[in-house]
């Protein structure tokens, strides 16, 4: 199995996808990409000031073009957006030539990472944890629709999951072989060798 063009990282704000994929991406050898940064630095302004002089639905226009744009890109990692999913237009853009991977995390995880950034504009409000609640209620089941790989990220460190996720994507690897050696000839209680 040889790697995919793309690797696309889904999943909620929190979840580690531009750490995670930086780390990601210089394993593979790839280059790393956040659409979320891209927009910025083409709009010459932040998140926050898009969603008050554009809305989020002149934001999500921005994220869908951008989506286009990054979907003919090969050899990269490409960080995306929470919210990127919510377009059903997005969807085959996410998935062209690409192995879609959800960064999944718990709330209280989400609710940790993100308290102290004024960058996420949906959780400027008195109430962020249910802001994330009703994301999560809403978002999930199509973050694992998409996924190729779903990857809980929670108690682990970055490193961890970058390797669990290189075995996943290219099994290949001599360390998964070992893995797949090892595991084999563990013998199962109740049942008969062979």
């Amino acid at each position: 199995m040889s790697l995919p063009e793309r690797v696309v990282l889904v999943g909620p704000m929190g979840a580690g996808k531009s750490t995670i994929g930086r780390m990601l991406a210089k394993e593979l050898g790839y280059r790393f990409l956040d659409s979320d940064r891209i927009i910025e630095e083409r709009c010459g302004a932040n998140i926050p000031w898009i969603f008050d002089v554009e809305g989020e639905d002149g934001f999500r226009q921005r994220e869908t073009a951008m989506l286009d744009e990054l979907s003919e890109t090969q050899g990269t990692v490409l960080a995306t957006g929470g919210g990127a999913v919510m377009r059903p237009e997005n969807h085959a853009l996410l998935r062209k030539n690409a192995v879609v991977i959800y960064l999944k995390t718990s709330i209280e995880q989400q609710v940790e990472r993100t308290r102290k950034d004024r960058n996420r504009p949906l959780l400027q409000n008195d109430d962020p944890e249910g802001v994330l609640r009703r994301l999560f209620a809403v978002r999930d089941p199509l973050y694992t629709k998409l996924a190729d790989i779903v990857m809980f990220t929670d108690r682990k460190s970055p490193r961890l999951v970058v390797r669990q996720l290189v075995n996943r994507i290219n099994p290949k690897t001599p360390r998964h072989k070992r893995q797949r050696r090892k595991e084999g000839s563990q013998h199962v209680p109740g049942t008969q060798r062979a």
